[in-house]
């Protein structure tokens, strides 16, 4: 969300922006509905006024028929105005939670993900000297995953992981942890289960409320019992990733300058409806509905020099968790079409997949400036004693999934086998998998 006056001051970059972003809002319906609410509110104000003097007349003896006649007539007034007011302030909330943030000035151009542009590549894609396998066949072969019964247990997309692959994957977490925390990063295991207003503030709801046919956000039917006994039901919602929950962390709060930048690590399940993606990627687990995942998160002064500064060391720290598993990848800079209404700039990184002869998404590092902690009001306060929100950064660190999927398919030998990769076999206990 930006601020009102911002975009009245910079309504030829807030179109440019919509239009690159391609959001469908009507810019100049909003600046007209600003003032009209502006001018209604100082009506009613106006009309409370005259109401609060004819009371204070009324005191002062016996109201007179008149006065009396004057007071019920304003109290028709003040309730219709309040009544269109109302009405107009809900449909002007409705569209300033659509208003972008402008992408930055060196974000590629674009429609979709077919502009956006990659920016470097990193590691030796392998040559096999033998008939690869994919990961499914891999992994049945030597009882790492259970697809089935994964299926007929958690329905459409469900899995087990098992064995060795379950200390692959529980090493791949406490890998990113251990290099997170040497970074200054602090560990956080956040709350999966959340409120409304963590997941409308972090900017995972298309618009103010919940939209189930296009939020790929799983909602919990609740009915819970209060710290006094009593039930009572509220929204909640499973998380998609930590970031919701660590950014909340701070929700409603200002923060003293010199506690900033701050630094988190969050490890969670992750749990996605994958409403968007429908059909695609149905065999395996390269989509999901749940998954582990460590998360970056980075809240900072209002410095655009500082939260680009930032931006590049959490892309630069999942690179190098990249390379030390010895995995071929690229960084993508994600184009404007592609990017939600919130992000400033934004990249991904894909990691090497063989068997699908091509990179898939491993990670996204995105920089939101303040878009989100003025939803969730998160404010500091500098030097001067002034009051400003704070800007907030996230990056994945290392998936499960997929990270799996690309271990499993690299790191494969011509017997099925799989070798560990180096930095995992502290965890795992082997240098190969076998049977």
């Amino acid at each position: 969300m930006l601020d009102i006056k911002f975009i009245r001051e910079n309504q030829d970059l807030i179109k440019k922006a919509i239009a690159a972003k391609k959001i469908k809002l009507d810019l100049d319906h909003l600046l007209a509905l600003d003032e009209k609410r502006k001018k209604i509110q100082a009506q009613t104000d106006q009309l409370r006024e005259q109401r609060n003097t004819l009371a204070k007349k009324s005191q002062q003896g016996k109201p007179t028929p008149e006065i009396i006649a004057a007071g019920k007539k304003l109290k028709e007034d003040i309730a219709a105005q309040e009544n269109e007011l109302a009405k107009i302030v809900d449909e002007y909330e409705d569209l300033m939670v659509k208003v972008p943030t402008p992408p930055s000035p060196d974000t590629p151009p674009g429609r979709d993900e077919r502009d956006n542009v990659e920016v470097e590549r990193n590691g030796k894609i392998p040559d096999f000297a033998f008939t690869a396998k994919d990961y499914i066949s891999l992994a049945k072969n030597l009882d790492l995953l259970d697809l089935e019964r994964g299926v007929k247990v958690a329905g459409y997309r469900g899995y087990y992981v098992k064995n060795e692959a379950v200390l692959l994957q529980m090493g791949l977490m406490m890998f990113a942890l251990e290099k997170l925390i040497s970074r200054g990063f602090t560990p956080i295991i956040p709350p999966t289960l959340v409120k409304e207003f963590v997941l409308f503030g972090s900017g995972y709801f298309s618009g103010r409320v919940y939209n189930k046919e296009i939020d790929e956000i799983y909602q919990v039917a609740n009915e819970d019992k209060d710290e006094s006994g009593e039930f009572r039901k509220e929204n909640k919602f499973l998380i998609g990733t930590a970031e919701p929950s660590l950014l909340a962390y701070y929700s409603g709060e200002v923060l003293p300058e010199e506690k900033l930048p701050i630094k988190f690590c969050g490890f969670s399940q992750c749990y996605r409806s994958e409403i968007g993606s429908y059909g695609k990627d149905t065999k395996g687990i390269y989509r999901v509905h749940e998954f582990m995942k460590v998360e970056q998160v980075v809240i900072c002064p209002a410095d655009l020099s500082m939260a680009e500064s930032l931006h590049a060391e959490m892309i630069g720290l999942s690179k190098e968790l990249h390379e030390d598993l010895g995995l071929p990848y690229r960084q993508i800079q994600i184009c404007s079409g592609d990017m939600s209404a919130g992000k400033y700039k934004m990249f991904d990184l894909e990691v090497w997949i063989p068997s699908r002869q091509g990179y898939g998404e491993s990670g996204s590092a995105s920089n939101f400036l303040d878009w989100q902690a003025r939803r969730l009001d998160v404010r500091y306060k500098s030097g001067t004693s002034e009051k400003k929100y704070v800007y907030m950064l996230n990056n994945t660190a290392l998936a499960s999934a997929r990270m799996l999927i690309a271990i499993m398919e690299n790191y494969q030998n011509a017997d099925g086998s799989i070798t560990v990769p180096e930095v995992l076999r502290r965890y795992v206990g082997k240098d190969i998998i076998k049977r």
